[in-house]
This record gives structure tokens, sequence and C-alpha cells, in this order.
């Protein structure tokens, strides 16, 4: 039987464009049977597999800079600068089953064990902390123990989960990369903005304009970037082991990881990475069997499956 899987990869901020292409696809008429996602994709994974995408995105275009910050629970005695409770209050005000075997569709977080490095999968139990679990981005999040394991972001080791919806039953996949480079550029240096003193000798005569500064990295930038170097050069290695029968991705870069107030710029690259392949798409919803005569292995070693309580 035919089953369609959607994989929806890591990216943070960036993975707000989960949300347009399940929209456009939506609209298409093509609705997924199954969803894994990992960090940000989990969030949205969840919202969909819960039929609660709506809410997300109404949250989600709400959110501004101001909002974003009061949600960010600093604490660095956990292993992060942030705690992240408010991500599992979100998920709780979506009005989202208590735990994932609850939902109406097959979901899958995926994770890292920080003991071992291993792939945890986390398909039962707790759906809150699950999917907590999985956006615990090194030096941001702390990490969550579920089931006496510490676990942390799973974009440290299968940014785009296609071998996981192969686990969930899933014929065919179409993956879901927010962080492709654009012509093989991670991070372009921006120019340093003006400044007070910038400004008023712009405007008023006479006054000598600033000396030009050099363009330095930002510590977001440089969170946002070495974790998108480290998770690409894994998703290329996962991708030729377990190649999924479609790839969407965008021009997402220029949103950092940590700016989730960007939802609704997210959102419409994601609903344009749709329409760029629109005819591919049509193709694989018609068809009966799967474009790989070999796509049906699923669990590859080394994996772990973990239920969260």
């Amino acid at each position: 039987m035919h089953r369609l899987g959607i994989a929806l990869g890591a990216g943070g901020a960036r993975g707000w464009c989960h949300v347009g292409v399940l929209r456009e696809l939506h609209r298409m008429g093509v609705e997924p049977d199954v969803v894994a996602g990992c960090s940000m994709g989990a969030l949205v994974g969840a919202a969909w597999a819960g039929d609660k995408l709506d809410e997300l995105e109404t949250w989600g275009r709400a959110l501004t800079q101001g909002k974003f910050l009061k949600y960010m629970d600093f604490s660095i005695n956990r292993g992060g600068l942030v705690e992240g409770k408010a991500v599992m209050r979100v998920l709780q005000e979506l009005g989202l089953p208590e735990r994932i075997e609850d939902l109406p569709r097959p979901f899958l977080a995926v994770a890292c064990d920080m003991a071992t490095g291993r792939e945890v999968w986390l398909r039962e139990g707790n759906l809150a902390e699950a999917v907590r679990a999985s956006v615990s981005i090194p030096g941001v999040f702390s990490p969550v123990k579920v089931r006496g394991r510490w676990l942390l972001d799973g974009g440290i080791i299968n940014p785009v989960p296609t071998s996981a919806t192969r686990a969930l039953g899933a014929t065919c996949t179409i993956a879901v990369n927010p962080d492709l480079p654009k012509d093989g550029v991670m991070w372009e240096p921006q120019t340093p903005t003006q400044g007070l003193w910038g400004r008023m000798s712009a405007t008023l005569p006479g006054l000598p304009p600033p000396a030009p500064r050099e363009p330095v990295p930002a510590y977001g930038e440089v969170v946002s970037v070495s974790i998108g170097i480290m998770m690409e050069f894994m998703r290329k290695a996962r991708e030729a082991a377990d190649p999924p029968d479609l790839t969407l991705s965008g021009d997402l870069l220029h949103i950092s990881v940590l700016e989730l107030y960007r939802a609704a710029e997210a959102i419409r690259l994601g609903t344009d990475m749709v329409e760029n392949a629109r005819d591919r798409i049509s193709a694989m919803a018609g068809m009966s069997r799967p474009l790989l005569e070999d796509a049906t292995t699923a669990n590859p070693t080394p994996m772990a499956h973990l239920a969260a309580e």
C-alpha cells in the first residue's frame, strides 16, 4: 500500500517554512500519511499530526521580537542558556493531546542521546517532552532528561529524518530541508549598522562620518552558522545512505536559527518551495509505489527507539 511520509528538518526559526510547505501541499490535495520531525520540524510536525497547525501558525505570526524574549526563561545551570519550559507550555496551550499515541496521525520526533551520540526516536509517551527534547539546540536550550537519558537536538545526528518516516510505514518520502546553503556559502558578513553617530552625521551638516567598521560575526550568527555547518555535513551523509524520493529546499539561511519572530517570511518561503516542485510532487502523489524500489528499509543501524513518559 502506498503511504506518503514527510520528513521535516531542523533549522530553528527557518523551520517555520514547514507550515508553508504543509499548507501548500494541502491546497494541492496532497496529504502525507505520516510525519517525522527534527527540532523545529518536530514542533510543526506535532501540530500538524494533532490537527493544530492553524493554532501554531497564528501563534507564530503574532510573535514579535519582544514577545519572543519574554518566552526565553534564561538559566545557565542546566547546560544551556534557556531552560525551555515555554516550549512545553506553548504545546499545551495549542490543545494537543498529552501523549504521542493519542495523535490522529502517526508522528515521531528525533533527538540525540548525549551519552552515546546515538539517534533516539520518540514515538510514544509524553508529546510535549518529546518535542522539547528534539529542540534542545546545543548551547542554547538545555538538554532534557527522558527515562534516564539526557537528550539533545536531533539535528546533530539526523537533521532531515527520512529514515524515521520509513519506520512509520512510509513507502515514499518528501524531505524538507530549511538549511540548504546557497552556492555553498553558509555565511556572509553583514554591513554593520550606522549607530547613533552615523545617523547624526547623515542629518547634521559638517559632522564627520564615523570611521568604517569591519563586519564582525555576532554571537547569534556564530551559534547559527556553526550548527548549520554541522547539520549540513550530517544531512549529506545521511542522504547518501538513505535518500528521500523528493527533497524540498529553500534559501532561508538569511534567517537566524533564533529569529523565531520571522515566521511570516519563512512560511511564505515554504509555500514557494512547494510551488517550485509542483510537477514533481503531483507525479509522486499519483504513484502507486515508491520511486525507489529499496525505499522501504526502516530503522537503519545504529539507531535507538525511546518511549518518552
